[in-house]
């Protein structure tokens, strides 16, 4: 028996980067995977993904910052297969610059996706997940919304504000029977990075004790512990992934 067996899993931002890495650890670990995300095309590509490897997924276009949208999916998974075991708030941007430079677009964007986004989603399976009596709603945070980070005003305070939202959840939703947790990644190597010059990298790195990037089935493993019934008494944790960069 797989860990995730039949543990019906919402992942936003599933079709690329850690999201899509989330999504076929998922799968692998025998999961019913619903993969949410904005392009029609990468969505159903990473369905195929899901699907070669013997698990049961389908795939919804979702905007995280369009209510309506987010409702339909989150009834349309209900009314599918009876329950949702598994939210992965994996969904996020940037939009970079220092304060005395950010435009008012660029702050909200990355509030509406990064904050907001997860304020839908986890509230829309909240009641389900209670009625059920059990149920993970795994965060993405980040070590930014630890420490901060220069030219990410906007990114620093969603990440903050996520380790608020699993502090507070995790006490309104433990006794329900349902957990609530982050994991907050350091520097991984996913396509976000393409646009960064090789020095940058390098310098990246070596701030790591690792001495490396990370890669994003690093995350997804984390993501499907909390997410197994293996992490059965964690609650309101925010566990780090960085390779140490933050000691």
């Amino acid at each position: 028996m797989t860990r995730l067996q039949n543990k019906v899993s919402i992942i936003t931002g599933a079709a690329q980067g850690i999201g899509l890495a989330t999504a076929l650890k998922f799968a692998a670990e025998g999961a019913t995977v619903i993969v949410c995300d904005v392009k029609q095309a990468a969505v159903d590509a990473a369905v195929a993904q899901c699907q070669a490897l013997g698990a049961t997924a389908m795939g919804f276009v979702m905007d995280v910052t369009q209510r309506e949208m987010v409702e339909s999916v989150v009834s349309s998974v209900k009314d599918r297969y009876g329950r949702i075991d598994v939210l992965i708030n994996n969904a996020g941007i940037t939009q970079d610059a220092r304060l005395q430079k950010m435009t008012l677009e660029q702050f909200d964007r990355v509030i509406d996706v990064n904050l907001r986004g997860v304020f839908h989603c986890s509230q829309l399976v909240a009641d389900i997940m209670v009625a059920q009596g059990s149920g993970s709603i795994v965060n993405a945070s980040s070590v930014v919304g630890i420490y901060g980070n220069f030219g990410q005003t906007n990114y620093a305070a969603t990440k903050f504000g996520v380790i608020g939202f699993t502090k507070t959840w995790s006490r309104e939703l433990g006794p329900k029977g349902v957990r609530v947790n982050a994991v907050a990644p350091g520097f991984i190597a996913t396509p976000i990075l393409s646009t960064i010059p090789d020095k940058v990298i390098a310098e990246m790195e070596h701030r790591v004790p690792l001495k490396r990037l990370g890669k994003p089935e690093e995350i997804a493993n984390v993501y499907a512990f909390l997410a197994s019934d293996e992490a059965s008494y964690v609650n309101g944790a925010v566990i780090e992934v960085s390779g140490g960069m933050t000691v």
